[in-house]
């Protein structure tokens, strides 16, 4: 097992990709502490994962609770030898009605929030350690109404290679994973409208489906393991050739 006497911290470990990422690295012998906002996916979360897990409630943004998870962590694990900044909102952040609360909002959680987990962090981060952090395809697919999320991602990409240039020194790797369209909770309850808008997605993406979290939960193992040792400020694409080759997709090849 890749894993056996590792202690990972995931961020927004409750549900979608953080939450699979947890379950593979248990699988493979990891001890993994998973933070979140809400009690009881937490709960849920810590229940499926067992006894190798430890769910704490914590906001990235709350400097009180982020310092209290950590020092439980310590506590429990003592080290890190990885961390997966994981933890993001979206919201449509369309030019002419978007409020500067709900634009903040998400520039704050997605960009300031890892940065403090990271930072929060660094000092149970032995050497040959890994953090990865979780970008998006939304970076550079200037979809209309998608301004604070996007921003965010591309400021995710940007911090990767300016923190590998601080950490590298220290013997700690950082890269990030960048997912395509993947099924999470992030796109609602599963209603016609989610699943029609889902296809509709699927056409554009050369693969010609959507992406499964195990998918990237995958490359974020990847990138926490030695198997990337010489990986440092980079970014593995999981996003089933969308951005690298569009011209491949369904839609363009009119079926």
């Amino acid at each position: 097992m890749r894993f056996k006497n590792k202690k990972v911290l995931i961020t927004g470990g409750n549900s979608g990709i953080g939450l699979v990422t947890a379950k593979l690295l248990v699988q493979e012998g990891a001890k993994v502490a998973i933070t979140g906002r809400d009690q009881k996916t937490l709960d849920s979360a810590q229940k499926e994962l067992g006894e190798n897990a430890i769910a704490i409630k914590a906001d990235v943004l709350n400097s009180e609770e982020r310092k209290n998870a950590m020092q439980l962590i310590q506590e429990k694990f003592g080290e890190l030898d990885a961390v997966f900044a994981n933890a993001g909102i979206i919201k449509q952040s369309p030019l002419g009605t978007t409020t500067e609360e709900d634009f903040n909002q998400v520039l704050q959680t997605n960009i300031t929030g890892a940065f403090f987990t990271v930072q929060a962090a660094l000092p149970l981060l032995k050497q040959g350690s890994s953090v990865i952090l979780n970008g998006s395809v939304m970076s550079v697919l200037g979809l209309g109404g998608s301004s604070a999320y996007s921003a965010s991602k591309a400021g995710v990409r940007a911090m990767t290679r300016v923190l590998a240039s601080e950490l590298g020194p220290k013997g700690i790797r950082v890269n990030a994973v960048i997912p395509g369209a993947t099924k999470t909770p992030i796109w609602g309850e599963e209603t016609p409208a989610t699943q029609a808008r889902l296809q509709a997605i699927s056409r554009s993406i050369p693969m010609a489906r959507i992406g499964e979290p195990e998918e990237i939960a995958k490359a974020v193992l990847f990138l926490a393991s030695d198997d990337s040792s010489y990986m440092q400020g980079t970014e593995i694409v999981v996003d089933g050739g969308a951005t690298s080759s569009p011209a491949g997709a369904p839609i363009y090849l009119g079926k």
